[in-house]
């Protein structure tokens, strides 16, 4: 019997070879979600904890007011009384590069009976181009 000896030679060889490379895209691209993953979860944190902080001298402002104004006014960064100081220790404690982009505190009568405070807060994540920011206002009227 005649064994025929065509162009099949290492045929098996290269299909091995491109599932071997099929194989490895496939578990590369799961490391690189992976990674996207653990970025976008970093991310959200940053963004939990900057609405959180806004909320929290938010608060403090309405703790804090007093008749005609006096206190919510005092509000406010660069500058402020020492519970704002204290406040901007604890974002840039708890958010990346909050020093080098500090938050901001404006107060603005809006009324005849309240303030307008707009807090913004600013981080940059390590993985980041630009900074990112979280604003909130808060409308604090004054005790009756």
């Amino acid at each position: 019997m005649k064994t025929i000896r065509g162009n099949q030679g290492g045929v098996v060889l290269i299909e091995a070879m491109i599932g071997i490379l099929i194989f490895s895209l496939g578990v590369l691209a799961l490391v690189a979600m992976q990674a996207v993953s653990t970025s976008n979860v970093s991310n959200a944190r940053y963004r939990s904890e900057a609405a959180f902080l806004a909320n929290e001298i938010a608060a403090q402002a309405w703790i804090g007011r007093g008749a005609n104004g006096v206190g919510t006014k005092d509000f406010k960064w660069p500058g402020g009384n020492d519970v704002t100081k204290a406040w901007v220790a604890k974002v840039e404690t708890l958010l990346p590069q909050a020093k080098t982009y500090p938050p901001t505190i404006t107060s603005v009568a809006g009324s005849a009976n309240g303030y307008v405070l707009t807090i913004t807060v600013r981080w940059k994540a390590p993985d980041a181009l630009v900074p990112s920011n979280h604003v909130a206002v808060a409308y604090v009227t004054q005790p009756n």
